[in-house]
């Protein structure tokens, strides 16, 4: 579990680290990578600008890319009792009649484990073995390796050196200011949507898309639930949730019983996450003042389902190249992590931008040219680009050796 912790514990824990590590950032990305170098023996300071974790969490559905770091973490076994298979993808006409089923899992169970889990059981899968976490402090600034931490209001809390400050807090992340980075490529579709959940009627393991004609609506298995995600033009949703349902059963002719139930939990839920559609794709991750990790450097569009796991992939791809470094060496093996890694999450986020196109339309000609495309485009030819990046998947042992030997 994430333990508050005070930043004079956290810091007084490195002091004798051989690198000195901070992590801005306590969510997926920022947790994964500080308890994979903690379970190497160092002890990175984990702080977040959030008071607690307050984060009312969704769905994700995780590639294999996961594997590896769940692995290293001796937490696979949670992993799997956290969360679910996802079997099969069910694809519906903008009017809502059913037109493919595929099963995604066995195109993908060679590479690995493709589960539903919700954001919160992950993070607490990753921290069942404790996971100290400073709130309420961020990184004001950094210069020459020693950082400035303070409160929400800007007071100074400490001032501390770090060998490598990781900057993790997100798609609208501010450590990009704060480490010097250029200004992200951001691709914002104008959508936002809903995040409920309902209890999981019918097929174990499916998940149902319904891409609209000026809507989205999606129900994806987690452990025991389904989550549901309503999405439309930002404009449109400012009506609220029972008048955007409402018009989405009006456009129309008929909804399965699941997908019915899952446009009235978004209804009844007094209080549904409202997500903020929008990627962003940093032109460098590694800076002289520290580097970007997870959506800080490359935030997705929940559109291809590969976010989450390429952010784990990239945390994992670092903490285990650190090993193998030192004071004298981060910046060798840096700049290859980041040679390696970011052309990888940059082709998924490539793919998740092209789907963006497709989902993100408005008009019963775009419809039906999407649907069209989806009834002739095979289920491996509509992974092929995340089959590959799960055929080549780096070995960062090898990659920081390299490195090192140049």
């Amino acid at each position: 579990m994430l333990t508050g912790t005070p930043l004079s514990v956290q810091l007084a824990a490195q002091r004798d680290d051989r690198l000195r590590v901070l992590v801005v950032g306590a969510g997926i990305a920022g947790i994964t990578v500080a308890q994979l170098l903690r379970r190497r023996g160092l002890h990175p300071v984990l702080v977040d600008r959030m008071p607690a974790m307050t984060h009312p969490g969704y769905m994700l559905a995780l590639m294999p890319t996961v594997d590896q770091a769940l692995i290293d973490l001796g937490a696979q076994e949670r992993y799997r009792a956290a969360s679910t298979p996802l079997a099969r993808y069910r694809f519906h006409s903008h009017r809502g009649h059913p037109l493919r089923t595929d099963a995604l899992g066995e195109q993908l169970r060679v590479h690995g484990d493709y589960n539903g889990i919700s954001r919160g059981a992950l993070i607490d899968v990753l921290t069942a073995d404790g996971c100290p976490v400073t709130w309420a402090t961020t990184l004001a600034r950094v210069d020459d390796g020693v950082a400035q931490l303070a409160d929400g209001d800007g007071a100074v809390r400490a001032e501390a050196s770090f060998d490598l400050v990781i900057g993790a807090d997100g798609v609208r992340s501010r450590m990009r200011t704060v480490l010097g980075a250029a200004p992200p490529d951001v691709v914002d579709p104008g959508w936002s949507g809903w995040v409920s959940w309902t209890e999981d009627r019918g097929e174990r393991g499916l998940g149902e898309e319904l891409w609209g004609d000026g809507f989205f609506l999606g129900v994806y298995p987690v452990k025991d639930r389904l989550g549901v995600f309503l999405g439309g033009p930002d404009d449109d949703l400012a009506a609220g949730p029972a008048a955007f349902a409402a018009s989405v059963r009006r456009r129309v002719d008929a909804l399965d019983p699941r997908l019915a139930a899952a446009l009235d939990a978004v209804v009844a839920d007094p209080d549904p996450y409202l997500w903020r559609l929008q990627d962003a794709r940093t032109p460098r991750w590694v800076m002289p003042h520290g580097i970007l990790l997870g959506d800080a450097a490359a935030g997705f569009l929940p559109t291809a389902g590969i976010g989450a796991g390429m952010a784990i992939e990239s945390a994992w791809m670092l903490a285990r190249m650190l090993a193998h470094a030192d004071r004298g060496t981060l910046s060798a093996v840096l700049e290859a992590w980041e040679r390696i890694e970011r052309p990888r999450v940059e082709r998924a986020q490539a793919n998740s931008r092209a789907l963006a196109k497709l989902m993100f339309r408005r008009g019963a000609t775009i419809a039906w040219l999407r649907e069209t495309t989806m009834r002739l485009l095979s289920v491996r030819a509509a992974l092929g680009p995340i089959l590959r990046l799960l055929d080549e998947r780096p070995d960062p042992d090898a990659a920081a050796r390299a490195a090192l030997d140049r």
